[in-house]
This record gives structure tokens, sequence and C-alpha cells, in this order.
């Protein structure tokens, strides 16, 4: 029926004749019409091939606007899809979804007509219409607008289409039941390549059902900064749940979809809304841990000190000079060196700290040790050099002593020279152990070498121990191998249960437990094996007498 008609239109004369002119001389200007999309579309391919203008009053959105399809389809009305995409931006505004079954009830009947198909079917198609989906499906217009001043808001496109701006009016109802509409906002396209939505929240009347607040029409609350959104399953995309952001992430912005990583120097706040500065951690002698841990060498190094003037003013003494003064000598010293290594462990650690603590630590021990091995081993060449005919006597005096404590510490020197060497320790930052901290620390380099150090100082603490434990009763003036053997029990104690405890703490709790063992086990040396000879040096110097000596000799014997 639409082409008989148009066919009608086109013939001037009584038959249905296209192109055919006899009798009146008239022609078709344009064609008006208020047909449906179908007919609509019908109309515009015949009237195409006679270059007719087509004119249409009603809501015909799915027309192509392509003018090259369309050459001559122009629309009287303005086009629908931005008051559509205007609604989703007002329902956006004030956080609302609109679920799949409210959609079909509300557009049940746009549906046939009015708006686009294509918009129908994105909208049906998934769980909720967001405004990102409205922006892909419907591009805007380009910067450049051909505006008809005559009419104002109502404008033509730059496809030479009506198009018209619209306002947001907020009806009213009174208590005499009458009503009147504010204007509370504008849906504009006008020099903006997207809709642009403003709304006066101000100006809006809310009903009285509402206590004259917004109303809350979504099925969840919105998730804080701070938190992400948590996709419920088998619940519609709108109604989701919210989760914290993980440690070391943020959210900025309400209903955030991921949480954004904090750089390497910062952490989340306990919000987790922010990154925040980390803490930077080491041992320092501001903290009470620090300053405990000084105290302690401080005090032991004034212990070690006070022997040592003891056994300097009584040299002459029967008690020092039974028990190899020079060896006694190079004992204490080694031991206030030890007591002075933490400090070396306490602070900011810099290159030439890193590079000291561990290899002078390691040396120093060595030194203390293998001094009470020359001990021990000089008990046993005295006891043996008492027997008849034995050649041992020879090697009575410092020669010995001195070569074992020598060859001993250098075999350690040399192990701390290859390990600076081929990977020396230096200072850094680490920022990954713990969350919230950066810890400055010494990275030892290389891992091995670092426990050979370790390994070497425990072989020659068992070498000493089981050397003074055979050798514990043999006679002699004040034969120190008891106290040894005890002192190398603490000792071998200390840096055993060191190892574990080392490696399973981290930043300056690991510095803590090393210097805490140095301290101990160099106390464990120093009272095991001096405060008894400076109690009889002190307090009971009737025992510190050749007679005394020469009578528990025989006794002994």
């Amino acid at each position: 029926m639409t082409s008989e008609a148009l066919v009608d239109l086109l013939s001037v004369g009584q038959q249905h004749v296209p192109n055919y002119l006899c009798g009146k001389q008239t022609s078709l200007s344009v064609v008006l019409e208020g047909a449906d999309s179908e007919m609509s579309t019908q109309i515009s391919t015949i009237l195409d091939i006679y270059k007719i203008p087509q004119v249409s009053y009603r809501f015909v959105n799915q027309i192509p606007n392509e003018t090259h399809q369309y050459p001559f389809f122009y629309r009287a009305v303005p086009n629908q899809e931005p008051p559509y995409l205007g609604i989703v931006k007002l329902l956006l505004h004030f956080r609302d979804t609109l679920s799949v079954k409210v959609w079909k009830r509300c557009i049940e009947k746009e549906k046939r007509e009015n708006l686009p198909q294509d918009v129908i079917e994105r909208i049906l198609s998934q769980d909720s219409y967001s405004i990102y989906n409205a922006i892909q499906l419907h591009p805007f217009l380009k910067n450049v607008q051909y505006y008809n001043i005559a009419m104002n808001g109502v404008y033509l496109d730059e496809n030479g289409e009506l198009a018209a701006d619209f306002h947001i009016v907020n009806w009213l109802m009174f208590p005499n039941k009458s009503t009147a509409g504010v204007e509370v906002g504008r849906i504009e396209r006008q020099d903006s390549p997207e809709i642009k939505v403003t709304v006066d929240e101000n100006a809006i009347g809310w009903s009285s059902w509402f206590n004259q607040t917004m109303p809350f029409s979504r099925c969840t609350k919105s998730c804080h900064p701070g938190h992400v959104k948590l996709v419920k399953e088998g619940e519609p995309a709108c109604c989701y749940g919210c989760a914290p952001c993980a440690g070391g992430t943020i959210s900025t912005q309400e209903d955030a979809e991921d949480c954004d990583k904090c750089p390497d120097e910062q952490f989340s706040n306990e919000e987790r809304d922010q990154c925040v500065d980390k803490v930077i951690s080491f041992l320092s002698y501001e903290q009470p841990l620090g300053i405990s841990l000084t105290f302690l060498a401080l005090l032991s190094s004034l212990n070690t000190l006070l022997v040592s003037g003891i056994f300097v003013k009584h040299r002459e003494t029967p008690i020092v000079k039974a028990n190899n003064r020079h060896l006694t000598y190079v004992l204490l010293g080694s031991l206030l060196f030890c007591f002075w290594s933490p400090f070396l462990f306490i602070g900011q650690p810099q290159r030439v700290t890193c590079l000291l603590r561990q290899t002078a630590f390691s040396v120093i021990f060595s030194v203390a040790v293998s001094s009470l091995l020359a001990k021990t081993v000089m008990v046993v060449v005295a006891f043996m050099a008492t027997k008849p005919g034995n050649t041992m006597r020879k090697w009575l005096g410092k020669t010995l002593a001195n070569s074992i404590v020598l060859s001993c510490s250098s075999v350690q020197v040399g192990i701390c020279i290859v390990w600076l060497g081929i990977s020396p320790p230096f200072p850094e930052s680490d920022m990954h152990s713990q969350p919230m901290l950066i810890i400055l620390q010494c990275n030892e380099g290389s891992v091995v070498m670092f426990y050979s150090a370790l390994g070497y100082m425990g072989f020659l603490a068992a070498t000493c121990f089981t050397l003074a434990f055979l050798a514990r009763k043999l006679p002699g003036a004040f034969n120190e191998a008891k106290l040894i053997t005890f002192s190398m029990l603490v000792f071998c104690s200390v840096w055993v249960s060191f190892v574990p405890t080392y490696l399973s703490t981290k930043g300056k709790y690991m510095v803590a437990v090393q210097v805490f063992s140095i301290l101990s086990s160099s106390l464990g040396l120093l009272g095991c094996i001096f405060v008894p000879k400076c109690y009889i040096i002190v307090f009971r110097p009737d025992l510190n007498a050749k007679e005394h000596l020469m009578l528990k000799t025989q006794n002994d014997n």
C-alpha cells in the first residue's frame, strides 16, 4: 500500500505511470510523512530515486544517519538518542542502576518506535546499564556544529539533522493539589563532543515520603575509598559486595574496580585510601634496644679493663705467673675488642661498617679462642714435660703459644680476605621483608663465606673444648683446663643457638641477635676464666702463695 501510494504521488496523470508527463505539468516538491520506521525507510528508498526531499515528523531513529545512504531524508523532530542517554546519566548522577526487568517495563512501548533498536539490544543484553556502554553505542557529535539562532536550544547538527537541548524539570505538588514544574538541570550537546548533564540538587524538592532527602534506590551501598567491588555470584552486576584493599594497595574513589599498588618506598595507610612513606628501620642508638645493648657493651668493656688492671697489678703473683701471663694478656685484649665490636653493628649501616662488622668480629673471636687453645695445649705440654726423659720440655715457652695463636688466627684472616675479594658485604635497603618498613641493613655478600667464617670459629671452639675436657684432671697448680672446658661449653651453646635464631628474625632484630650473642659469649669467657682468679687475688690472697701452689701440686700427684 505504501508503494502504491508513492507511485500515485509520482504519477501526474490518471494512470500510475511514473516519469510519464501527460496533461497537467505539476511535480512533487516534498513529501511530509509521519510513518513508522519500516514505512519511512521504504518511502526513502523510492523517493531517493527521484531526489525528492522527505521530511519526517515522527521518532524514526532507526533510519541510518549516513547521508550517503539516505541523502534526502530529514527529521522535523530532534534525535531521541540524547535524551535517553541523558536519562542514563541522570540516573548515574543519583547513583541509581536500572535492572533488566525495570528496563523491559519502561521501554516496552518505546521499543516499537522511538528507542533505537541497537540501544535496546545492548540494554537487554546487560545486567545493568552504565554510561560507558552508552558512550560506546552512541558516538557524539563533532566539535563543529551549525546552529539555528532563531531557536534557542534547537539547532542543526553536522549531519544537517535537527537537534535540541532539554530541560530537566522537577514537578512539585502542593497541598491544594496544584502542580508546578521547576527547572533543576539541563541536557546539552552544544560545544561538547558528548552529552552534558547538569543538575542543581539544591533546587530539587523530594517528596515527603523520603523525608525531603534523596531516596536510595540501589540494591547495595557504594564501596568507600579503600575498598574494591566484589562481584557476587548469581547476583546482578549492580548488587555487589565490598572488600578492603590488600596491604600495599589503595583505592581513592568509590566503587573502584581494582586497587592500585603503592610504590616500593610507600605503603597503604590503615584506611587503604592513601599511600604513606614507609618507616626507615635499623638498630640505632636512640632506640631502647640499641641503648640496652650499648650499655651492656660498655659495662662489659669496663669489667674487662678492671680485670686487666688486677692482673697487671698482681702480675708477679704465683696465680698470674702460673697461667702464662702473655696468653692471658692476649685473651683479655681480644675480649676487650669483642666487647667493642658491637659498635660496628649498631647505627645506620655504612659501607665501611658493613665491610668490617663480620670480618672484624670473626678475626677477633678467632684470636680469643686461639689463645684459649694455646693455653690448653700448654697445660698438656707442661704435664708431659714433667715425666722423666720426655723431650717436650723444649716446647715450653712463648714460641709454641705464639705459633698456635698466629697460625689459627691466620686461617680466619685468610677466609676474610677471600670473602672481601670475591663478594664483600655492602649496605642495602630491604623494602619487601616487612610491609611497612624500609630496612637498612648490611648484605653479607657471599653467604658461603659468612658461614665459612662462623664454621671455622666453631671448629676452633670445638677443638679447644675437646682438648680442655681431656686435660681437665691433669695435675698442676691452678690448672685452667676445667675453667676453659666450662667457658667453651658456654661459648658453643651460645653460637649453636645463634644460627636458628638469626635465620628466623628480620631487620634490626637480626642484628640485635648477633650483638647479643657476641656479648653473651664474650661475657661467658670473661666470667668463667677470670672471675675465679680475681676472687682469689682480691679476696683470698692467702691462696695466691708459692707454698699453696707446691702443696696443691703434691696433692695432685
